[in-house]
């Protein structure tokens, strides 16, 4: 199986040893890194609300995907993780606006502790559309 490194600077850079999404050439997918509500530019966290990371890290999965050369409208998954469940019905509805026709299938978990103490942090796989 080959492979492809997919980096980009309009998403938050790897802070550790991973990759910021991976495509799969032979099945022509991109496998994302999990994206917290980090600016890119700064590297600060954006947003102290659900709603406002949540924004933040749907904007920085599609930077990942768009170096990919793929879409928000190409995800077939997504796993959100949540620093409270109690916050996702907010989030559900940021998430909704952006996944409107044909929602991914997702999976949502509540974790004890995510990086920077963020309230979000998504991951996601999408189909890389046409020729590789």
């Amino acid at each position: 199986m080959t492979k492809s490194i997919v980096k980009t600077d309009q998403a938050p850079a790897a802070i550790g040893p991973y990759s910021q999404g991976v495509i799969s050439a032979a099945d022509r997918f991109v496998f994302s890194a999990g994206q917290i509500p980090m600016d890119p530019e700064t590297g600060d966290l954006v947003g102290d609300s659900i709603q406002e990371q949540t924004v933040q890290v749907l904007k920085n999965i599609e930077a990942v995907l768009k170096a990919a050369g793929s879409g928000l409208e190409h995800v077939v998954k997504t796993t959100v993780f949540l620093k409270d469940m109690n916050d996702f019905a907010e989030m559900n509805k940021v998430y909704a606006a952006r996944f409107s026709d044909n929602p991914p299938a997702r999976s949502a978990v509540e974790v004890a502790r995510l990086p920077r103490d963020v309230l979000i942090e998504m991951e996601c796989v999408a189909e890389v559309p046409g020729e590789r």
